[in-house]
């Protein structure tokens, strides 16, 4: 389950997921440069990917930009990463539970963004499947 501030409509929503953007400081521009590297694509690369400019993308990595939600799902889709990793390393979002398995699904490259989410549910219902149970012991 995504844990996001919630606000009485989807624009507030929205609207606190920029200003947590807006708030962002180096760390995201380093994490999104130490996964550029990783997957070894060139700036020029991912920002063709992502539909923003070199210098743009160079200033986010450097952190002397800060890149607004939409454009971090647009860099997490270039790095062929769940936006949500992104959002979690931004600190828009809480870092889900489940541990390691929870992780592998998010990280998972062959599955759709659905998929991912039906596999998580399943198993959160499973984690209190088991919590019920073990309580009525």
């Amino acid at each position: 389950m995504l844990l996001v501030a919630r606000g009485t409509g989807a624009g507030t929503v929205d609207k606190s997921i920029d200003k947590a953007v807006a708030d962002l400081g180096r760390n995201i521009g380093e994490y999104i440069r130490e996964q550029r590297n990783t997957a070894k694509i060139s700036l020029r690369e991912l920002a063709k990917q992502a539909g923003v400019s070199n210098p743009y993308l160079s200033q986010i990595e450097r952190g002397l930009r800060k890149p607004s939600a939409e454009i971090l799902q647009q860099i997490a889709k270039g790095l062929r990463i769940s936006a949500e990793v992104l959002y979690v390393e931004a600190g828009i979002l809480q870092q889900r539970e489940g541990g390691a398995l929870a992780d592998a699904i998010v990280a998972a490259t062959d599955l759709t963004e659905r998929q991912k989410q039906v596999l998580l549910d399943v198993y959160e219902s499973f984690r209190r499947e088991n919590t019920a149970t073990n309580e009525e012991d």
